[in-house]
């Protein structure tokens, strides 16, 4: 197990290292999150956060297993996502979460945390594809 963790960290400070000698200023960052598994989901919230303070618009997509982070079921067991994600928005980050995933997962836009959007092509695809954005998956 520590070396599994000690795995995933060196792997954060390098995309962390390495995002930062590649991207602008100001590019956006949109982070693909998948997972439902609560340590590699607080690394990739966390990675967003820092370099939202950094000053990178941060887009958050939640797919696949991801979904459960964006809706009040999931309140329990990932309590301090869903508070870092309502952060991320109350600072004008995006969080959006797969509209077939969610339904997938037997969930409808009224079991959302507020402020997270329903993914669509179009804001799915401007957050995706805004000149300079840097992506990430978890």
């Amino acid at each position: 197990m520590f070396l599994k963790s000690l795995k995933a960290a060196v792997i954060a400070v390098l995309a962390t290292l390495s995002m930062s000698a590649i991207a602008g200023a100001n590019d956006p960052l949109f982070i693909n999150l998948t997972t439902d598994d609560v340590h590699r989901s607080n690394m990739a919230i966390t990675f967003g956060k820092h370099h939202s303070a950094n000053g990178h618009p941060l887009s958050i997509f939640l797919n696949d297993k991801g979904v459960i982070l964006g809706v009040k079921a999931g309140s329990e067991k990932y309590a301090a996502q869903q508070k870092e994600l309502t952060e991320i928005i109350s600072k004008g980050g995006l969080v959006i979460i797969c509209p077939s995933c969610l339904k997938n997962a037997g969930y409808t836009e009224a079991d959302l945390v507020p402020g997270i959007k329903i993914g669509s092509p179009k804001l799915t695809g401007d957050a995706l594809f805004k000149d300079g954005t840097k992506t990430m998956s978890w």
